[in-house]
């Protein structure tokens, strides 16, 4: 198995239609037949200093990956919605 997993902080100005936009647009990202488990969600607000929003998905192959991570809805998803509302972005893939 494959293992995306990505953080991101909002920006000041994210509004709260601009982060269900996002939401909406992951669970787009589910659907997708190279994805094997997607999931996604805002801090729980527990701990101090976390990141506001995680996105863990995973995929059988690293091929599998780059099939999601080159998608045309997903390349607009990051440009059109997601890269204008954070203000940082974190990420690592790994094997488990």
């Amino acid at each position: 198995m494959f293992r995306h997993c990505v953080m991101f902080r909002w920006s000041d100005d994210a509004t709260h239609d601009a982060k269900a936009a996002i939401s909406a647009g992951l669970d787009a990202m589910s659907t997708l037949s190279c994805v094997s488990s997607f999931v996604h969600g805002p801090d729980a607000a527990t701990s101090d200093g976390n990141w506001d929003y995680a996105v863990v998905a995973d995929f059988e192959t690293p091929e599998a990956y780059q099939i999601y991570a080159t998608d045309p809805d997903h390349l607009a998803l990051i440009a059109d919605t997601i890269r204008p509302n954070i203000s940082a972005r974190a990420a690592v893939q790994f094997y488990c």
